[in-house]
């Protein structure tokens, strides 16, 4: 047996499925997981040796690549400071400071542990901050497991969602309205239905869960327009666009496409820690006096604004905010994507690629879907073959066919060169 095979085996007696998040388990592609020992600039060692090159960067977070010097010295500066004090530190405000320069559309933010917690408190806010209870998600769309998102679609819009999960009650569900992405019509349906009680809408700009699937204009528009008539309030969750598709966010972008554009509230999370378990919210100071102490939305965290975890955080914003940064980014990114429909193109396989900032998505298929339900059409056995042929060949692409794939500052030409070698034969 192979070290991850023996780790894997070892795993599974003592962690349910031998995992800490399911994704890891290799379960949507088969084969046995990596079990990882070290990263370095874009590449990762599992437990055999073998070096892979890197599109995951633990699934967004390290868009500077693994072991960034200044991001190093900042973090082992404050660990010897001190790991956790259960009270307030300069960091934290330096932190909110930097994210608030950056996204124009939040007064105040604030820090949390991870994206769910933030999605989760951003939607207690909303409702909290409106008097209302119902909410709209879109399938397809992830925003963390908490039990009134883990919903999919009810038999109509005139009723609400289901639990996907064991241990969700459907009372818990019954707030949740599910809706197509990318519908406007069934926007309009919504509102029209239900608008007086709704406290908000929950939607990714750019969908990282079901691969890489953007928010149409005309949708985000009519999202946007509806929400302002019918007093409800647009959360935008960024926890995985944030500062990745660019330095001003996705909200940044549809500012620029849509005029007056501008979120209510914002969540971000993966690379505002670096890596380290770190996530906020932010919204107009009207809206965030509502949160607790100031209000009657509470909300708490023992480790939120962890110092090391905002050390990691601010030393990576302030990083990706050198003059130059993203066009270089978006650049190596671009280079990978149209590298591999080429690839594809050549070997006559039908696929379609997108990618904005350091943020990708490809799919085996000749056009672009917009919504989950043609997500779920592709070809999931030829995918499968595709991501163990890259595996073997050094190439960790997400072990899912529904997941965007990441580059980092760290990945240079010779690293998409052999990436795109590894796809001529993988595809061949």
């Amino acid at each position: 047996m192979s070290q991850n095979e023996t780790l894997f085996a070892r795993a599974q007696r003592v962690i349910p499925g031998g995992v800490n998040s399911p994704v890891r388990a290799f379960r949507a592609v088969g084969g046995t997981p990596r079990f990882i020992t070290r990263g370095e600039g874009a590449h990762i060692v599992d437990a055999d040796g073998k070096r892979y090159i890197d599109y995951i960067g633990s699934w967004g977070p390290m868009i500077l690549g693994h072991g960034h010097p200044a991001v190093l010295e900042a973090v082992q500066k404050a660990a010897l400071d001190g790991f956790s004090f259960g009270a307030p530190t300069e960091r934290e405000v330096e932190l909110a400071e930097e994210i608030l320069g950056l996204v124009p559309s939040c007064e105040q933010i604030r820090l949390v542990s991870s994206g769910t917690e933030a999605t989760m408190s951003a939607i207690r806010l909303a409702r909290g901050a409106t008097q209302r209870s119902k909410f709209i998600k879109f399938e397809g769309c992830y925003h963390g497991h908490t039990d009134a998102l883990l919903v999919k679609a009810g038999s109509g819009l005139a009723t609400f969602g289901h639990p996907t999960s064991a241990g969700v009650p459907e009372a818990t569900a019954q707030h949740t309205i599910v809706l197509e992405y990318n519908n406007v019509a069934q926007l309009d349906e919504a509102f029209a239905l239900h608008g007086p009680e709704l406290a908000c809408v929950i939607v990714e700009p750019i969908a990282g869960n079901m691969n890489f699937v953007r928010a149409s204009v005309p949708f985000m528009t009519r999202l946007r327009e509806l929400c302002r008539r019918h007093g409800a309030l647009l959360v935008l969750d960024e926890v995985m666009t944030g500062f990745r598709v660019g330095l001003r966010s996705a909200q940044g972008l549809y500012a620029d496409l849509i005029p007056g554009f501008v979120p209510d509230i914002s969540v971000f999370g993966k690379v505002i820690g670096g890596g380290m378990p770190l996530a906020a919210f932010g919204a107009s100071r009207e809206i965030m006096r509502h949160l607790a102490p100031l209000g009657g939305v509470y909300q708490a965290g023992t480790l939120s604004g962890n110092p090391v975890a905002t050390a990691c955080g601010l030393a990576t914003l302030r990083e990706i905010r050198k003059p130059g940064f993203f066009d270089a980014l978006s650049a190596k990114t671009r280079r990978l994507v149209d590298g591999l429909k080429r690839v594809a193109d050549e070997n006559g396989v039908p696929f379609s690629v997108d990618s904005e900032g350091g943020m990708f998505g490809f799919f085996l298929m000749s056009e672009l879907p917009q919504n989950y339900t043609t997500v779920m059409t592709t070809d999931k056995e030829r995918f499968n073959r595709f991501f163990h042929a890259m595996l073997d060949a050094g190439v960790y692409l997400a072990p899912a066919l529904y997941e965007a794939g990441f580059v980092s500052a760290a990945h240079t030409d010779a690293d998409i060169d052999a990436t795109l070698e590894a796809a001529r034969q993988a595809l061949r």
